[in-house]
């Protein structure tokens, strides 16, 4: 079995003719993912998705379906013409990351939603909570000018209009997507494991990598575990950020590989590159035994790898980071201290030595599953379309 992408029913006369604005593959990015799967989910919903990517140089490379035009940081002249594109369409759904728009701090999303004439569903994927005057300035005008904001959890709302000046009626709460596994739960490894790690309790990390993402803690909380048995094994898979090394090289995940020596656990450890698939990736990660996110931000209101980790029916120990606090409270992980390797110990440790909670937390991490979906996802951001049929206020410019 695999995993599976539910399909929306809707009539024909609510299918629409939707514009998708963000960073694509072959772009390695979370945002790219995000756009390609959720572009994927409208189209099996019924819907024409007409998709604009964002590029930092334009480099005359080819434009493949569903990417039908693409704005270049800088160019007026590509930011009109997707523009008038987009217009075309019944509603825009607009991603937002600060990042990936041209300008300062990615200003020229603002001269991009005043050029498009019909609504826009701006879907933001970070809400500061300590933003520059500037980057908040840019988030209150792009709300202001959006028909519709989406952020993916509550605690991203509450953020939203508690910091901003946002109705919260302009609001919508719409989770990240995720494949969902529906195959059989092994919580062991791979069949591309080594056999010596085969029977051992697996451990995953999974990501683009850079500084930030912790997982030296995971290493010195593997440090404090030595005397389990059996032994814990720990895969950290992907490969450094490309915007990571493009600025400071491959020096994080060397530094890890390093510290992985140091502390003895080579062979407890295993650092994997390899490129996988959305379908090969769920069942990678449907084989963990236990998930663990040791994220060192304090700030971040959306993961689309814990996503990802419940949708595969992983249970989760991650660092109280907002969107762990929320989607783990029902029980299907564990919420430990930042920077804290004891803590995470102490959390693996309870978790792995008592099957009965870990089942019981895979089982919560089922049961969320399937409103996670992609199929869900979609139908909610439709729900949202639909609903602006509705709205008589036009849209502020």
């Amino acid at each position: 079995m695999s995993y599976t992408q539910p399909t929306t029913e809707f009539a024909p006369a609510q299918r629409r003719q939707i514009g998708m604005v963000s960073t694509f593959p072959p772009q390695i990015c979370g945002l790219a993912t995000f756009a390609a799967a959720l572009t994927r989910a409208l189209e099996r919903a019924g819907c024409a998705v007409t998709a604009v990517r964002v590029r930092e140089h334009g480099d005359g490379s080819t434009i493949e379906s569903p990417v039908r035009g693409e704005i270049v940081h800088g160019d007026p002249r590509s930011l009109v013409r997707a523009a008038d594109l987009l217009s075309t369409c019944d509603a825009v759904i607009l991603q937002h990351e600060y990042g990936i728009y041209g300008g300062n701090d990615g200003s020229e999303v603002i001269d991009l939603i005043d050029e498009i004439t019909v609504p826009v569903v701006s879907v933001l994927h970070t809400v500061p909570l300590h933003p520059s005057e500037h980057q908040r300035s840019i988030l209150v005008d792009l709300c202001m000018r959006s028909a519709c904001v989406v952020v993916m959890s509550s605690m991203a709302a509450r953020r939203l209009v508690s910091t901003y000046p946002i109705d919260r009626c302009r609001v919508a709460v719409i989770p990240h997507g995720a494949a969902v596994w529906m195959g059989p739960i092994t919580g062991m490894s791979s069949t591309q494991t080594p056999a010596r790690v085969r029977r051992s309790p697996q451990l995953l990390t999974w990501g683009l990598l850079g500084p930030g993402k912790g997982i030296e803690h995971v290493l010195d909380a593997l440090a404090l575990l030595s005397d389990m048995v059996p032994p814990v094994h720990y895969t950290v898979a992907g490969v450094t950020h490309p915007k990571v090394l493009a600025g400071a090289g491959d020096t994080y995940r060397q530094s890890l590989i390093e510290r992985t020596r140091q502390l003895g656990l080579s062979s407890a450890v295993t650092f994997d590159d390899t490129y996988r698939d959305v379908a090969a990736l769920t069942r990678f990660i449907s084989c963990s035994s236990l998930v663990v996110l040791p994220y060192d931000s304090l700030d971040q209101v959306t993961s689309g790898v814990l996503v990802d980790a419940l949708a595969a029916g992983r249970p989760v120990i991650a660092t109280a980071f907002p969107h762990a606090t929320e989607l783990l409270s029902s029980g299907a992980g564990i919420v430990v201290p930042h920077r804290d390797p004891s803590a995470l110990a102490s959390a693996i440790r309870a978790v792995l030595c008592n099957p009965t909670r870990l089942e019981a937390m895979a089982q919560e991490a089922r049961r969320i599953a399937p409103s996670l979906s992609w199929g869900a996802v979609a139908r909610s951001y439709l729900r949202a379309i639909l609903q602006l049929d509705r709205v008589s206020e036009p849209v502020a410019r």
